[in-house]
C-alpha cells in the first residue's frame, strides 16, 4: 500500500479514536466547609480551580457562605486558570437544623451545558439534614439530551433513613420531569462506622432494580491516610446514563497534584468523586468496530 494511503488511514484511525474518547464529566465534592476565609488561602484556591476545571458539571458540598462571595471568587479565578471556557453556578439555599447550614453549588461549563429545570426537594418529614438540590442538565448526546442530578451530604447519624428516604426523591423528580435517567452522588456517609456492609446493602438503592452503585465498595475516597472508606457515592440510574457511561471514580487529587497530606487537608478530607459519559453513546461500539478493522488493515499492510 502507497505511504500515503497508509498516512490517511492512520490519520482516519486517529480521528475515530478521538471521537470515541470524548467523554462528558460529572463531579462530587465535599469542600469540607468551604468559606470565604478558605478560598482566598492561594495554595487553596490554586488547587480547587484545578479540580474544578476537569469537570463539565462539579457538584460542590459543604459550602458554607451566606453571602454568594465563595463562589463568585471560585469562579472568578476559575475562568482566569481556564479562559477557554465559559463557567456558570447554581446553589441552593443555606441547609441545615441548626446554626449549621451549607449549600449545595453547581459548578458547570455553560457552553457545553445548561439548566433546564431545578428544584429544592419539599421535604415535609424532616428526613434530611440537607434535602437534595436537584437540576436537570442538557448533554450534548443525541441519544441522551438531558439528565438529572440529586446530590445529597448525609449527616453520620441519619446514613440509613437519609439514604432510603433519597429513593422517594428519586421518584418524586423523576415523576415530575418524566425523566428516569437520574444521576445521585455525593457524600452519602455510607461506609465505616456511619454504615455497616449489611445495612448498605439492605438499603431501596441496593436492592430495587435500575439502580448502579458506580463507585465500588471498598474505595477510598478519603484524603486521610489512616482511614479507608468509602463515603462518597454515585449512583446512576436510567438506560440511557447506562448506555452512556464509560468511566466512574475517584480523583486522587494529592497524588496528582503532588501534595503531602497536610496539604491535601487544607483543601479537604475528601476526595472528588466522577463518571464519565460519552458524547457519542452507541457510535462508541461503531467507532471501535470501524478502528479495530483499520488497524487490522493497518498491520497487514506493513508485515
Amino acid at each position: 500500500m502507497p505511504h500515503m494511503a497508509v498516512r490517511g488511514l492512520l490519520a482516519l484511525l486517529f480521528i475515530l479514536l478521538a471521537a470515541g474518547a470524548e467523554a462528558f464529566r460529572i463531579c462530587a465534592f465535599n469542600a469540607q466547609r468551604l468559606t470565604l476565609a478558605k478560598v482566598a488561602t492561594e495554595q487553596v484556591m490554586d488547587t480547587l480551580v484545578q479540580i474544578l476545571a476537569r469537570c463539565d458539571i462539579m457538584v460542590l458540598q459543604e459550602v458554607v457562605d451566606s453571602s454568594q462571595k465563595t463562589v463568585s471568587l471560585l469562579l472568578r479565578e476559575l475562568k482566569r486558570f481556564d479562559s477557554s471556557n465559559y463557567y456558570s453556578s447554581l446553589n441552593s439555599s443555606l441547609l441545615g437544623r441548626n446554626t449549621y447550614k451549607e449549600k449545595y453549588v453547581y459548578i458547570y461549563r455553560s457552553d457545553k451545558t445548561q439548566v433546564l429545570n431545578s428544584y429544592q426537594y419539599d421535604d415535609t418529614d424532616d428526613l434530611f439534614a440537607r434535602e437534595p438540590f436537584v437540576a436537570q442538565f442538557t448533554l450534548p448526546s443525541k441519544i441522551l439530551p438531558s439528565v438529572v442530578l440529586v446530590p445529597l451530604h448525609t449527616t453520620p447519624k441519619d446514613v440509613e433513613k437519609e439514604l432510603n428516604a433519597l429513593y422517594d426523591v428519586f421518584l418524586d423528580v423523576s415523576q415530575r420531569w418524566q425523566n428516569e435517567n437520574v444521576i445521585l452522588l455525593g457524600d452519602f456517609n455510607a461506609d465505616c462506622a456511619s454504615l455497616t456492609k449489611k445495612r448498605l446493602n439492605s438499603l431501596l438503592l441496593r436492592i430495587k432494580p435500575g439502580f448502579h452503585w458506580v463507585i465500588p465498595d471498598g474505595e477510598d475516597t478519603t484524603v486521610r491516610i489512616s482511614t479507608n472508606c468509602t463515603y462518597d457515592r454515585i449512583v446512576v440510574h436510567g438506560q440511557g446514563c447506562q448506555s452512556l457511561l464509560q468511566a466512574a471514580a475517584t480523583f486522587n487529587f494529592p497524588r496528582n497534584f503532588q501534595l503531602t497530606e497536610e496539604e491535601a487537608l487544607s483543601i479537604s478530607d475528601h476526595y472528588p468523586v466522577e463518571v464519565e459519559l460519552s458524547q457519542a453513546a452507541h457510535c462508541i461500539q461503531l467507532f471501535s468496530l470501524t478502528a479495530q478493522l483499520l488497524l487490522s488493515l493497518l498491520l497487514s499492510q506493513l508485515d
